[in-house]
């Protein structure tokens, strides 16, 4: 893919440009941290009626937050800004500082090279076979009227399909559980450890600090055991983890051993966090929208003629990807993004000082009313061709944009739209009785406890 870079946009000379107004509410110590805490969506939210930049207190930090599609776009896309700030260092922890996930700069540009032709287009077809089989198994595993705990089941299958098709992984169930489990406590934490950066008493022997501790911890361990096992079995499949495993840096020489595992971190990790919860928010979608969802079963017939539905039918189900992108407007996984400024610059009318850290939300902006016709109904018809050209440009960027473009995003599509179509195929969903939806807000967004009962048609 190509790296594209414009300038910052700004309407005014150096000598014109301002200051972001403070948003309101700020307390003293935690700044405007608590209301973070306590209602983000709707705090992130409620920034655009104060102006398109406004600057926040995170504890003794300034952060500057963008609130309109424009200058989103602008900010992912010039090169005055690079991936940092309080998501960023919040997720360190994790993801290491050495994958292709938190790298700048030229080493960047050298990951993305060795990842990207795991994700081209042409190499996506040969990943149809396991996608399938798992998407299907995942229906298999149901039983009409039984409870499917959605959070388990959705994390399941996204790492399976991660592990089978990038790393040729030979898991198991269990190990798709600890991944889910561990990945559950780490986003939490981390959140909190991003919108109260009190870094010290993050360190004290609290039994919440010790949860987040071990779950990293075992998280560190999982990738080095798909590591080591990889390289104890001797084999070179044509897959992504070989593509590390034989990979070189700007010298010439292998890449290091952390790199390595940065970089199986960074592939499994947030993807599986991310699908996992996109897939949990639409299966919520398609119990909570009977008649989309037997829009989507009537086309998943139609195309397929009865048959099981495979990869080579999913460009054709124009409204199972329709309702996708809706579910994914409404409920973006990553609903959180930082960056930092390299330089003085400015965006909008606003000045941004070197080494300001930016804040800016793509659940806001995808429920702006000032870029979407009912903002906040849920409707797939939307991105009908002749409606989608209304949407403002950036104000729908599930994949984000420029040299942060996520690679995997017609890998993740695929992945989505096969489920998706699989599991409407052949149920219908209720909620069960002790389901809870609401929303859980950490580094991604997921429903709190989504529990459903599938039905046959």
């Amino acid at each position: 893919m190509t790296v594209e870079s414009v300038q910052p946009q700004t309407s005014g000379t150096p000598a014109q440009l301002r200051e972001p107004p403070l948003a309101g509410g700020a307390v003293p110590v935690f700044g405007h941290g608590l209301q973070l805490v306590r209602d983000p969506l709707d705090f992130m939210s409620r920034l655009r009626d104060h102006g398109d930049i406004v600057r926040l207190r995170l504890g003794p930090k300034t952060v500057y937050a963008v609130t309109t599609p424009e200058l989103t776009g602008a900010l992912a896309l010039s090169p005055d800004f690079k991936i940092d700030g309080p998501v960023w260092e919040s997720l360190v922890g994790l993801l290491g500082k050495e994958g292709v996930a938190t790298a700048n700069g030229p080493v960047h540009r050298r990951q993305r090279r060795t990842i990207q032709p795991a994700f081209r287009m042409d190499a996506i077809p040969a990943y149809g076979p396991i996608m399938e089989e798992e998407a299907h198994a995942l229906t298999e595993r149901w039983r009409p009227g039984e409870t499917v705990d959605c959070t388990s089941e959705s994390f399941r299958v996204a790492v399976r399909m991660a592990a089978r098709c990038l790393l040729r992984g030979a898991f198991m169930d269990e190990r798709a559980e600890r991944l889910s489990t561990d990945l559950a406590t780490v986003f939490r934490g981390m959140y909190r450890r991003m919108v109260v950066p009190l870094g010290p008493l993050y360190r004290l022997p609290f039994p919440a600090n010790r949860e987040f501790n071990r779950a990293l911890a075992d998280l560190h361990l999982l990738v080095d055991e798909i590591v080591a096992e990889r390289r104890a079995s001797g084999q070179k499949p044509d897959d992504l983890l070989t593509a590390l495993l034989e990979a070189k840096d700007d010298n010439g020489e292998p890449i290091g051993e952390q790199e390595i595992h940065d970089q199986v971190v960074a592939i499994i990790t947030p993807g599986a966090e991310t699908i996992a919860s996109t897939i949990m928010w639409l299966l919520q979608a398609l119990a909570e929208h009977p008649e989309h969802a037997e829009k989507v079963r009537a086309e998943v017939e139609s195309v397929t003629g009865g048959r099981p539905v495979g990869f080579e039918h999913v460009r054709s189900l124009r409204h199972t990807n329709n309702l996708i992108l809706e579910a994914i407007r409404l409920r973006p996984a990553v609903w959180i993004l930082t960056r930092r400024a390299t330089a003085d610059t400015a965006l909008g009318d606003y000045r941004i000082p070197a080494g300001a850290d930016i804040i800016y939300s793509p659940y806001a902006i995808q429920r702006d009313p000032r870029s979407y016709d009912r903002h906040l109904d849920f409707d797939p018809d939307r991105w009908l061709p002749e409606r989608a050209k209304e949407v403002p440009k950036y104000a729908m960027s599930p994949f984000s944009v420029g040299n942060r473009k996520c690679p995997s995003d017609h890998f993740s599509m695929a992945q989505l739209s096969l489920i998706t179509a699989a599991v409407t195929a052949r149920y219908r969903f209720e909620p069960a009785a002790d389901s809870r939806d609401t929303v859980r807000v950490g580094i991604t967004l997921r429903p709190d406890n989504l529990r459903l009962r599938p039905l046959p048609w």
